[in-house]
């Protein structure tokens, strides 16, 4: 889980949540003097950010780019980080659907979370930070995890009842992160960027 205000690691990978080929619907300048934009969120930390493409090039919404070091195909660089209420229309009814894509993709690190979760304090868990986990359900998944890991999302479901579409349960708590930047407990996101003069 992170703390607030630590700086997140470096993104690799993104997954395109709208393109935008005359740019910033907030960018006030005549449009041949805008270039195109692409709104992303990072496949590790759930950054959202703004991307500059590659001239030539169409970005394909839900897909996943490369932004790491080195030689990129779609991406010519990372424009900068943006908070969930930047996002254009299309990249907030695009994101639900493309965190459960990336849940899927990652799904290793998200079963771990649920082998792993502990206590944060005396009173609260951290499963029980996940919506719709209250107490009852939070013993059951413990319980359940003592007799053996959950070795994938499909068991943790077949296993616990209560706990129907556990990618469902993880992007609501992501999206529950990125809308609030004062959220107390992230455990999937890095905190939001805060311009120096904040």
């Amino acid at each position: 889980m992170r703390k607030r205000g630590t700086s997140p690691d470096k993104e690799d990978y993104a997954w395109i949540l709208d393109y935008l080929p005359y740019g910033s619907t907030t960018d006030k300048r005549p449009s041949y003097q805008k270039k195109p934009l692409v709104q992303a969120i990072g496949d590790k930390h759930f950054v959202l950010m703004e991307l500059v493409p590659k001239e030539g090039t169409s970005p394909q919404i839900q897909s996943r780019v490369y932004i790491g070091d080195g030689e990129r195909d779609v991406i010519d660089h990372v424009k900068h980080r943006i908070h969930y209420a930047d996002l254009s229309h299309g990249a907030e009814l695009e994101l639900p659907h493309v965190l459960e894509e990336c849940v899927r993709h990652q799904e290793e690190k998200f079963v771990k979370f649920f082998n792993d979760a502990h206590p944060i304090t005396t009173r609260l868990h951290m499963l029980e930070l996940l919506p719709g986990i209250g107490k009852k359900l939070m013993w059951a998944i413990i319980d359940e995890r003592k007799k053996g890991e959950f070795k994938s999302l499909n068991d943790l479901h077949d296993r616990v009842g209560g706990v129907h579409t556990p990618e469902k349960i993880l992007v609501n708590r992501i999206l529950e992160e990125l809308k609030d930047d004062n959220i107390k407990y992230r455990l999937f996101t890095a905190a939001p960027y805060r311009p120096k003069n904040d």
